[in-house]
C-alpha cells in the first residue's frame, strides 16, 4: 500500500511525520499527505473520509493550512453513524471559527442532532454549539438548548447549561429566556449540573439586571442552604479533595452570593452566618482550604457592610501572610490593599507581617507589600514605619532600591511631623541611596533648608559629616555642595549647635577641601560640578583666606571641553579678580524659597521626556518629570530649557541680586541683545550672532572684548540666567562692567518694502540652493520660504534629503520635497517648502543651519552649511 494514499492510517502518517529529521523532509510529508487527501475529497471517497479529517486535524495542530477540508466535516456532521459525527463535530471545532460563513451551513444538522434520540450525538452537537456558537446560530438553535435544560440525563442538562452560557454571552437579550429554567437548575442534587447551573446562574446576573434582582428574591435563601450542606456534608469520596468535598463548588457559590449580595443589605444579611461559618470551619493548611478562604474572604468584602465579618476576613488574610507559597502571601497583599480603604484598622494590626513582607526574597511580594505599607502610613505610624524602612534600605537589593527609595521620600514629605525628622530622615537616606533619588526630591529638601533658618548649621555640619563617610552618592554631594556654599561661614564657626550632635571642628581650608573634592570627583556630573564652582565663588567671599585658592580651582576649568564649565570657570575668576567691590553683595545668602510656590511648580511638572535643543528627546534622570520653573533650577541655571521667570511671580534670582526691577525697566531689557551662550542650540551650531562676529570670536572674547563699547550682558550671566537691566544709568554701568564683556549689537530693523529679494542660500561645486521669501498678510512673524535646489555637476543626485536646524527662539515646519532625484547639469530643481516663525520678530534676524545628503553613483554624499544672509526685516 502507498503509504501516502487516503487508506494510511492517522497512527502511519504520525510515525512518518516524527520520523523527519529537519523541518523541510516534515514539509515533504505533509505536502504528500495533504495531496492524497485532496484527491480523495477529490473522488468522494466515503470509506476513509472520517480518517482524512483525523489526519488533517492533525496538520491543523501542527501549522499547516487546512481550509480545504472544511467542507467534509459538514459531510460527517450530516452522516447517520455517531462515529462520524465525533470526527465531524471535533473536525468543526477545530478547523473553524465563529467568523466563518462556511458555519452557517451547519445550523440546521446542529439543530437535527440537538432533537436526535441518541443522547451521545445530541451532546456532541451541545459541545460544538457551546465553542463555536455565533450570535445568528445562537438565535437560531436557543429554543433547543432551553428545552434541553430540562432533559431527563444530567449529562445533557451540564453540557445544555455551559452551552446557555455562550449564548447569553452572545446575544444578551436571550438573557430573559433562561431564567425560569435556571432557577430549576440550582435545586440540582448533581454537583456536574449544580456547578454549571451556579455559573450560568452567576452570567446571567452579569448581563441582565432583571435577572440579577430576580435570583435574589427568589434563590439567595436556596443558595445559602446549598452551601450549608455542603459544608457540614460527610466524607463523600466521588467529590473528596484534600479532605474538602467539592472545592469547586464552594467556589463558585461564594462568587454567585458575592455578586448578589453587592448592594443589597437584605441579601447579604441572610448570608452572613454561612460566610462566617465557610471561615472558621475551613482547614487552611491545604491549596483547596486556602482558595475557599480566598473566595469568602472577597465575599465578605464585597457585600453589604457588616464589621465583625470583616475583621475576620482581614484576619484570615494576616495569616495568609505567614504561609510559606508566594503566591498566597501575593493574593493576601492584594486583597489587604482593597480591604485597608473599608477598615484601615483592622490591617493595621497587620502592620508587623507586611514590614516582614517588604523583606521578602521575592521581587512581586516585595514591591506589593511596600505599596501597602505607603497605604498604611499616617501621622500617628510615621515615625516607626519610616525607621524601619531606612533601616533596610542599607541592606536592600539593588534593583528594589529605586522602588523603596521613591516610597520612603514620599513618605517622609507626605507625613514629616517636623523640619528637624524631615530633614534627618532625607539625609539618611541620601546617604544610603543617593543616587536612586529623584530630582524633584533633592530639590524640595533644599527649599524645606532653606526654610528652616533655625536649622541652617545643623544641616550643613550633618551633610559634611556624611559627605566626609560617603561621596559616592550624587544627590548627597549635590545637597551637601549646596548648602556649604550657602551656610560655609556656620560650619566653620559652629553656629546654632543643637543639644542633639557633637561639636565638630571644621576650618575654612576643610570646607574649600570638600567642594574642590566633589568638582575633582570622576563620577561627578555637570550639575554637580556647576554647582561646585558656583558653592565655591560663594566661598570665596566668605572665607576671604582662601579666595586665592578657591581662584586657583576655578581657573583650573577655563579649558574645560564642557562649554559650561568653561564659561563659569571664566566668568567666575573675573568676578574674583576684578570685581571684589561687589563680589560679596553679589554672591550673599540666597533668600527663603517659598515652599508653596515650589509646591506648585511641581505640581505643573513637565512630561517625563524633553525634547534638547538638537531636536533629540531626552529621558530625565530616574524618570522624573521636571518642574516647569524649580527655584533652584532657576538660579543655577543648570539646564538651559528650563523657561526664563516672569517678572510677576516674585523673581528669585532678583531678589537674591537685590535688582527689584519695574515692569517696563524689564520691558526694556528683553529688547536688547541676549548674551552669547545662552542658547544652546546657538553655542552648537555657532551661530550666535553675525557672520563677522563669528569668524572673529574666541573664547577669552566671551569675557573681554574691548572698553569702547558697553556689554549688555547683565550681572546675572555668571549664573547663565536670563539678563536684566537696571533703572539707574551708574548701577547699569557698574553692573555691565561686571565682565567686560561686549554682546552683538541688536539688529536694526530692515527698511526694505513688502517684496523680499531671493538669495542664494547655500552653492557648492555641485548644488546651489536658492530661497525665495513670502510673507502673509497680517502675520509679520511667520516667513513663507521656497526652496529650490539645482545640481550644477554633471552626476545624477539620488535619495536627495534637505534637513534645516533653528534655534529655539525660531520655529521650523518642512513640507515634503518635490522629489529625491535631482537631474545633472541643471536640467531639474527640487523645490522645497519651509515656514518659520519668529517669536522674536524685530529683535533678532532668521539662522538657520542646513545639511544636504544625496547619493551618486551609490555612493553617500553629505554638504552643511550656515544661512546668516537672510533679508534683515524677516
Amino acid at each position: 500500500m502507498n503509504p501516502f494514499s487516503s487508506g494510511t492510517r492517522l497512527r502511519d502518517m504520525i510515525r512518518a511525520i516524527r520520523a523527519c529529521k529537519t523541518a523541510a523532509e516534515e514539509r515533504a510529508v505533509v505536502r504528500k499527505e495533504c495531496a492524497a487527501i485532496r484527491a480523495a475529497i477529490n473522488e468522494n471517497d466515503q470509506d476513509y473520509r472520517h480518517r482524512n479529517l483525523a489526519k488533517l486535524m492533525f496538520i491543523h495542530m501542527l501549522g499547516y493550512p487546512t481550509h480545504f477540508g472544511q467542507m467534509e466535516c459538514l459531510k460527517l456532521i450530516a452522516s447517520p453513524g455517531f462515529p462520524e459525527k465525533r470526527i465531524g463535530y471535533l473536525g468543526l471545532m477545530l478547523l473553524l471559527d465563529e467568523r466563518q460563513e462556511v458555519l452557517m451551513l451547519v445550523t440546521n444538522s446542529v439543530k437535527q442532532d440537538l432533537n436526535h434520540t441518541n443522547q451521545y450525538i445530541v451532546g456532541l452537537a451541545l459541545c460544538a454549539l457551546g465553542n463555536i456558537c455565533s450570535a445568528e446560530m445562537a438565535r437560531d438553535l436557543a429554543p433547543e438548548v432551553e428545552r434541553l435544560l430540562q432533559f431527563r440525563d444530567p449529562n445533557i442538562r451540564k453540557k445544555a447549561a455551559l452551552c446557555s452560557i455562550r449564548i447569553i454571552k452572545k446575544v444578551p437579550d436571550l438573557a430573559e429566556n433562561f431564567i425560569n429554567p435556571v432557577a430549576a437548575l440550582l435545586k440540582e442534587k448533581h454537583h456536574g449540573v449544580l456547578i454549571t447551573g451556579v455559573q450560568l446562574c452567576t452570567d446571567l446576573c452579569k448581563v441582565s439586571p432583571e435577572a440579577l434582582e430576580y435570583f435574589r428574591k427568589k434563590c439567595t435563601d436556596g443558595l445559602v442552604r446549598t452551601l450549608r450542606d455542603l459544608v457540614n456534608s460527610p466524607y463523600a469520596p466521588e467529590y473528596d479533595i484534600a479532605g474538602i468535598t467539592d472545592p469547586f463548588l464552594h467556589i463558585r457559590l461564594l462568587k454567585l452570593l458575592r455578586v448578589l449580595g453587592r448592594g443589597d443589605a437584605d441579601a447579604s444579611d441572610s448570608m452572613n452566618d454561612i460566610l462566617a461559618q465557610v471561615a472558621t470551619k475551613t482547614e487552611s493548611n491545604k491549596n483547596a482550604g486556602n482558595a475557599i478562604l480566598y473566595e469568602c474572604v472577597e465575599t465578605i468584602m464585597s457585600i453589604e457592610d457588616n464589621g465583625g465579618l470583616r475583621v475576620l476576613a482581614i484576619n484570615i488574610l494576616g495569616r495568609f501572610l505567614s504561609n510559606r507559597d508566594n503566591n498566597i502571601r501575593y493574593v493576601a497583599l492584594n486583597m489587604l490593599m482593597r480591604a485597608i480603604t473599608v477598615d484601615a484598622q483592622a490591617v493595621q494590626r497587620h502592620r508587623a507581617t507586611i514590614l516582614e513582607c517588604v523583606k521578602d526574597s521575592d521581587a512581586s511580594i516585595r514591591k506589593r507589600a511596600l505599596e501597602l505599607v505607603y497605604l498604611l502610613v499616617n501621622e500617628s505610624n510615621v515615625k516607626p514605619l519610616t525607621k524601619e524602612l531606612v533601616d533596610y534600605l542599607e541592606v536592600s537589593d539593588q534593583d528594589f532600591k529605586g522602588d523603596l527609595t521613591a516610597k520612603v521620600c514620599s513618605i517622609i514629605e507626605k507625613f514629616s511631623p517636623e523640619k528637624s525628622w524631615y530633614i534627618d530622615q532625607m539625609l539618611k537616606v541620601l546617604t544610603e541611596a543617593g543616587n536612586f533619588v529623584k530630582d524633584e526630591v533633592w530639590h524640595a529638601l533644599v527649599v524645606v533648608i532653606s526654610n528652616a533658618s533655625d536649622l541652617h548649621g545643623y544641616t550643613v555640619r550633618a551633610l559634611f559629616r556624611a559627605l566626609q563617610t560617603t561621596a559616592e552618592q550624587e544627590s548627597l554631594v549635590r545637597v551637601a555642595v549646596w548648602c556649604i556654599g550657602e551656610y560655609g561661614d556656620l560650619l566653620v564657626s559652629n553656629a546654632g549647635m543643637l543639644n542633639v550632635e557633637d561639636p565638630i571642628t571644621v576650618t575654612e581650608s576643610d570646607a574649600v577641601d570638600i567642594v574642590e573634592s566633589a568638582i575633582k570627583r570622576h563620577a561627578s556630573d555637570l550639575t554637580t560640578k556647576s554647582m561646585a564652582l558656583i558653592a565655591l565663588l560663594k566661598l570665596s567671599s566668605r572665607f576671604p583666606s582662601c579666595s586665592g585658592r578657591i581662584k586657583d580651582i576655578v581657573v583650573q576649568h577655563k579649558g574645560s571641553l564642557v562649554l559650561e564649565l568653561q564659561q563659569r570657570s571664566l566668568e567666575f575668576n573675573s568676578i574674583i579678580e576684578k570685581h571684589q567691590n561687589i563680589r560679596s553683595a553679589l554672591v550673599e545668602r540666597m533668600p527663603v524659597l517659598d515652599e508653596a510656590t515650589f509646591g506648585g511648580r511641581r505640581a505643573s511638572s513637565l512630561p517625563n521626556t524633553v525634547s534638547t535643543s538638537s531636536g533629540t528627546a531626552v529621558k530625565l534622570p530616574n524618570g522624573v518629570a521636571k518642574p516647569s520653573a524649580a527655584p533652584l533650577v532657576d538660579l543655577l541655571d543648570l539646564s538651559d530649557d528650563v523657561p526664563a521667570p516672569s517678572s510677576s511671580g516674585g523673581d528669585f534670582l532678583q531678589d537674591l541680586l537685590g535688582v527689584n526691577l519695574p515692569p517696563a525697566t524689564q520691558s526694556e531689557g528683553t529688547n536688547q541683545t541676549p548674551k552669547a551662550g545662552t542658547d544652546v542650540l546657538l553655542d552648537l551650531l555657532s551661530i550666535g550672532s553675525t557672520p563677522a562676529q563669528d569668524n572673529n570670536l574666541s573664547t577669552p572674547d566671551i569675557l573681554s572684548s574691548g572698553q569702547d563699547n558697553k556689554p549688555i550682558i547683565a550681572s546675572l550671566d555668571l549664573l547663565a540666567a536670563p539678563s536684566l537691566t537696571h533703572t539707574t544709568s551708574s548701577t547699569a554701568s557698574n553692573m555691565m562692567d561686571l565682565l567686560d564683556g561686549l554682546g552683538p549689537a541688536p539688529p536694526k530693523p530692515a527698511e526694505n518694502g513688502p517684496a523680499y529679494p531671493s538669495i542664494v542660500a547655500f552653492e557648492s561645486s555641485s548644488l546651489r540652493l536658492t530661497f525665495n521669501f513670502s510673507k502673509q498678510p497680517g502675520n509679520p512673524q511667520t516667513t513663507m520660504i521656497s526652496g529650490s535646489f539645482t545640481n550644477l555637476s554633471s552626476n545624477l543626485f539620488t535619495d536627495f534629503v534637505f534637513q534645516a536646524a533653528v534655534p529655539k527662539f525660531l520655529q521650523l515646519h518642512l513640507d515634503p520635497a518635490s522629489g529625491n532625484s535631482l537631474p545633472a547639469s541643471g536640467n531639474g530643481t527640487i523645490t522645497q517648502s519651509l515656514k518659520v516663525t519668529n517669536s522674536q520678530h524685530g529683535k533678532k534676524p532668521l539662522v538657520m543651519r542646513l545639511r544636504i545628503a544625496y547619493k551618486v553613483d551609490g555612493k553617500d554624499v553629505l554638504e552643511e552649511g550656515q544661512i546668516n544672509n537672510f533679508p534683515r526685516d524677516l
